[in-house]
């Protein structure tokens, strides 16, 4: 017998048994002996037999598919998010169908076509930093496929976000820099038509405010990687912009700064301090080691699968949900200069 093509009907035969009865004793049924049920599983497992996903699926009108669509499935976060949906998805015996928009609006209106034509039961997506129309979105809407945003979201829809706390962890990037002395801090900003770098970008505006410092519109420039965060710290050096500080987007930006600032000889906390965003690996390991506020991707994935079984699971269309984790700043030698904090 070849295991590949071993079905509920090979093993009731081996056994003698009914179709029904192994199928039960297959699924632990309480009406059916504990001794057939040792016996249909131990076989089940010795001739490496697995549930027939169609049959399932026609069974249940489901596929057990679900896709997720996020700009890189190489980046750090990204990765560890697709970690956490995956943890989720499993244990409930989904199957994840992934792909990459790589940044990109025509990509991911296409990729999201490709996923939802091998009808899958829900969509799980982080927008593009290009996306600035959500029609293929609102079609999924309509359709009653269900659907659930996470980090970048898409904000004029009525969908369920998965989000962090950007406000509170820009904010106590930005307090915490202050505390250790800085007064001019220069903010590197994404790009203005994702929620999630306005609400980091507003964030450092109030907790300037709250220290009555002035909001200084030089200091404000968009760069959202590594090579951008070198370039715009190299032209504030270069054009003589006074600056003390550096709260990043992100911490590949951040690291792009402290490159710049290495080369232009200035230190890294005492003349320049800097604060990052994301808390990857990489931070722990750069010289001086990176401060940065901490989002767990592992955690929003997990939270943006459930949300989304919740929705597969419900007989009629459930609101949309706001779930908001929070945002953590983990301090370490990029913003440290020995002082007390100013409360």
């Amino acid at each position: 017998m070849k295991t590949q093509h071993v079905t509920i009907k090979n093993i009731a035969a081996e056994l003698g048994l009914s179709v029904s009865t192994v199928s039960r004793a297959l699924k632990d049924h309480p009406d059916i002996s504990q001794t057939t049920k040792q016996r249909t599983q131990a076989l089940a497992k010795q001739l490496c037999y697995t549930p027939n996903p169609i049959a399932l699926s026609l069974k249940s009108q489901r596929s057990y598919l679900v896709g997720v669509i996020v700009p890189e499935i190489a980046h750090y976060f990204f990765s560890t998010v697709i970690g956490g949906i995956e943890s989720v998805a499993d244990a409930c015996g989904y199957s994840l169908i992934l792909v990459q928009s790589g940044e990109q609006l025509s990509r991911e209106e296409k990729v999201l076509g490709h996923i939802v034509n091998l009808r899958v039961d829900g969509v799980l997506a982080s927008v593009s930093k290009e996306t600035n129309s959500y029609g293929h979105f609102q079609r999924l809407l309509d359709e009653r496929i269900p659907l659930v945003f996470f980090d970048r979201v898409a904000d004029s829809l009525d969908a369920t976000h998965v989000t962090v706390d950007d406000f509170r962890g820009a904010y106590d990037a930005t307090k915490h820099l202050i505390a250790q002395g800085c007064r001019s801090v220069a903010h590197f900003y994404g790009p203005r038509n994702r929620s999630i770098f306005r609400s980091r970008h507003d964030g450092y505006r109030q907790a300037l405010e709250d220290a009555g410092l002035p909001f200084r519109p030089q200091l404000v420039v968009e760069a959202d990687t590594l090579e951008k965060g070198t370039a715009q710290t190299e032209r504030l050096v270069q054009q003589r912009i006074a600056f003390d500080a550096i709260f990043a987007v992100n911490d590949f930006t951040a690291a792009g700064a402290m490159l710049a600032l290495r080369k232009a000889k200035l230190s890294v906390p005492h003349d320049v301090a800097v604060v990052g965003y994301t808390d990857a690996p990489t931070a722990k390991v750069l010289t001086p080691s990176l401060s940065s506020v901490h989002q767990s991707g592992f955690e929003m994935g997990q939270q943006a699968m459930k949300a989304l079984l919740r929705q597969i699971g419900a007989e009629d269309r459930l609101p949309a949900e706001r779930i908001v984790l929070p945002a953590q700043l983990v301090v370490r030698e990029s913003s440290l200069r020995d002082l007390v904090t100013i409360k």
